[in-house]
């Protein structure tokens, strides 16, 4: 290999910069200009959202069709484990009916945990397999964590929104519901504020929900980003950093995953649960 040769691979290498946008970027319907744009459909992330729920529901289905009464293999202990861990906490925090809200809780936590499990991937996986299967230039970008998408966290908890909705209805009544939101928590002489303090209650209690979930996991991803680039240094401490540095971020990330997850269960629980409550 001549020098011109190896000269024209290191312009062509991509900055640290360049590098981490790339992998920051979706394959997506078409490129965002605007900071907000509803038109825009991250690929990606739908097809992997989809495909940790499909996953989740075949692994519980799974568990519910080889339980037995017997002495349980790993997977039915493990599995009744967090059964039991969702279903107590379910049963400390709504005062009500549960038929649902346990088992969408035990829904919630499988399906984040699963999705926030795909950040253990190797960072570089699918461009290197796209690129040695020469159709990188259908997929320029590709995000696997669905969850690292302000668009996955946030989608999910709008639908945590919809149900806290739907319950205050179905528990309070329509009516019963309306009369809250005005006379609640400073009586109904002050409707307008009442009015006020319960959209911005209801608007930031869902943006906090997805939000929290979004920011642990996009920097847990960038965080891993880093990482690679100080592999790439050609040092024997880029290497060694390396290693040492992603082996450690890795084993605490497994924390973060399952903790992101129970808290995003546990918030689930306590909206509900507040939806079945009056002031």
């Amino acid at each position: 290999m001549t020098s011109s040769t190896l000269e024209a691979g290191a312009a062509h290498a991509p900055t640290a910069s360049e590098y981490i946008k790339h992998h920051l970027g979706h394959f997506s319907t078409h490129h965002q200009e605007k900071v907000v744009d509803f038109s825009i459909l991250n690929m990606d992330t739908m097809f992997w959202s989809i495909a940790m729920g499909v996953l989740g529901c075949l692994i519980m289905w799974m568990a519910a069709r080889k339980a037995t009464s017997g002495v349980p293999t790993r997977f039915q202990a493990a599995v009744e484990m967090v059964f039991e861990m969702v279903d107590n906490q379910a049963k400390g925090i709504v005062h009500g009916d549960r038929s649902f809200i346990a088992p969408l809780a035990l829904t919630v936590f499988v399906w984040v945990a699963l999705m926030n499990s795909l950040d253990f991937l190797p960072v570089d996986m699918f461009s290197g397999l796209f690129k040695l299967l020469n159709i990188e230039h259908i997929f320029p970008h590709h995000r696997v964590v669905p969850t690292a998408d302000l668009n996955g966290s946030l989608g999910i908890a709008l639908g945590v929104f919809a149900l806290m909705i739907y319950y205050s209805i179905k528990i309070k009544g329509f009516g019963g519901w309306i009369h809250e939101l005005f006379s609640a928590p400073f009586g109904i002489a002050m409707a307008p504020f009442n009015l006020l303090l319960n959209i911005i209650e209801y608007a930031a209690k869902t943006v906090s929900l997805g939000m929290r979930l979004f920011g642990n996991m996009f920097a847990g991803e960038l965080l891993f980003l880093l990482i690679a680039l100080l592999g790439a240094m050609a040092t024997t401490f880029g290497f060694v950093g390396h290693v040492i540095a992603g082996s450690v971020w890795a084993i605490f990330h497994i924390l973060i995953v399952f903790l992101q997850a129970f808290i995003f269960m546990m918030l689930t629980l306590v909206y509900l649960g507040q939806a079945h409550e009056g002031h």
